[in-house]
């Protein structure tokens, strides 16, 4: 490493340790095949080649399925699928597997993969590297729509956003103020919404159609994971939250209605603000969310939820609390980072001080040129420009937009120039490819509302 993270130094770019692995199969010989293999609902295809030691055993063989579950891991959240296929060396395939199933160290994944993205248990199918299904990926043709009277709306964790939109310009927006994460009852988040779409529709003529972002898992506009309801019983997500968002659509006269996560909406944003594409955003608030436009300008079917993606491979990286692995990108890039790196700099705050706060007194501290904040936010951008060269493995990536409250100020500012300086330093290819950048003022204020409206096309 060329660039140590100040308060993280024992951190281990995944990037480099999968570069190192794959450096020494070479060395070895050459190595096996080994193909992994997601198939989600609907039969599209992702797939991801690549190679391992040879018959390893002992150390080899351990470094082998080390590897081989670290890309499955990230491959899992990044693009998703309920039936993977291991096509190679069946002891690395089998151990790999065991992982991922119930009561399993991968249990989370599991359950939350298989259960609440899909409705179905992950299944895995162990086969050689010659039979695994070739890629066969879709895209979404969302967003762009500028046409027409449309409602824009947004909804984070602390507020909700809407915006009234004629013809591609905002002509009201507003944020509202809303506590959604420990509400038991979702008639507060259902009229929560509606009055913000209310409110927006006030300012327009007539309503032809709406479109939404929030933190979560979305499928065709269907709640899957979304961490708004995580105080909603099963029994009421089941009855109230899942189709929440059909239940809006009927009551606004079956307008075409569309919802998917705010971070492909992010995404969409910055591809329609700047004219370009192979976007990937990143958002660094209360967990680290993550949207996709690809070269063609499209968004995907994948799930792009990197809060979960391994980008640290130390044994004893942070522990995700919620998913309980270690090393993922929750704990490098957004309010949790800021939390556990604080104390290393002997910044503590006591224990009922909540995260966005902590942020806010080292958003302070660094206005007061403190050296402690500086160090925080260089360690988050060190750490960030080694996994923005990780996820380029697995995204054909032109910009990064890099957003989130965690990125305010003199802050943010730090951050994307310590992630440029280990792109130009380690990995001068994608220095050159890669452009890193923040939304304009114009932008914040209404591209992400803009970009939400236009996600449905009128009938």
């Amino acid at each position: 490493m060329k660039n140590q993270p100040t308060l993280d130094p024992s951190f281990v770019p995944a990037v480099l340790w999968n570069r190192d692995f794959q450096n020494r199969v070479q060395q070895s010989g050459g190595g096996d095949a080994f193909v992994i293999a997601l198939e989600r609902p609907g039969g599209s295809v992702s797939r991801f080649d690549t190679k391992i030691f040879v018959d390893p055993d002992g150390d080899l063989l351990q470094q082998s399925i080390r590897y081989i579950e670290r890309i499955l891991k990230f491959l899992l959240w990044q693009r998703g699928g309920a039936t993977i296929y291991l096509g190679g060396n069946q002891a690395v395939a089998e151990k790999v597997a065991s992982f991922y199933r119930a009561g399993g160290e991968r249990a989370f994944d599991f359950d939350f993969i298989g259960e609440s993205v899909y409705r179905q248990a992950l299944s895995f199918q162990l086969v050689g590297a010659d039979e695994v299904p070739e890629a066969k990926e879709t895209t979404i043709l969302l967003g762009r729509h500028l046409d027409g009277c449309r409602i824009g709306f947004d909804l984070g964790g602390s507020d909700r956003k809407s915006a009234a939109v004629i013809d591609g310009e905002v002509v009201f927006s507003e944020e509202i103020e809303w506590d959604p994460y420990f509400e038991t009852d979702p008639e507060y988040h259902y009229q929560g919404i509606n009055n913000s779409l209310k409110r927006a529709a006030a300012h327009l003529p007539r309503v032809d159609a709406i479109g939404g972002s929030a933190a979560g898992v979305y499928v065709d506009s269907e709640v899957r994971i979304a961490s708004l309801f995580r105080g909603v019983s099963k029994e009421d997500f089941e009855k109230r939250v899942r189709r929440m968002f059909f239940d809006l659509k009927k009551e606004w006269n079956d307008v075409p209605f569309e919802v998917v996560n705010d971070g492909e909406v992010t995404a969409l944003a910055g591809a329609m603000s700047s004219g370009a594409n192979g976007v990937l955003g990143v958002a660094m608030g209360t967990s680290e969310a993550v949207g996709y436009v690809n070269p063609e300008g499209h968004i995907t079917p994948w799930l792009n939820e990197l809060a979960f993606a391994p980008v640290d491979y130390r044994d004893r990286a942070p522990v995700d609390e919620w998913s309980g692995d270690h090393g993922c990108g929750a704990q490098y890039f957004c309010q949790q980072a800021v939390a556990r790196l604080a104390p290393l700099e002997g910044l503590e705050y006591p224990d009922e001080m909540g995260f966005p706060e902590r942020l806010i007194e080292v958003q302070n501290l660094m206005k007061d040129g403190d050296r402690r904040a500086a160090n925080i936010y260089d360690t988050i951008g060190t750490c960030f420009g080694y996994s923005i060269a990780h996820y380029a493995d697995f995204y054909d990536i032109e910009n990064v937009l890099v957003l989130g409250r965690v990125t305010s100020g003199e802050g943010g500012e730090r951050i994307i120039s310590n992630a440029e300086a280990v792109l130009a330093d380690e990995f001068p290819e994608l220095s050159e490819k890669i452009s890193l950048r923040t939304p304009g003022e114009k932008e914040k204020r209404h591209g992400q509302s803009i970009a939400a409206a236009s996600l449905p096309a009128l009938a």
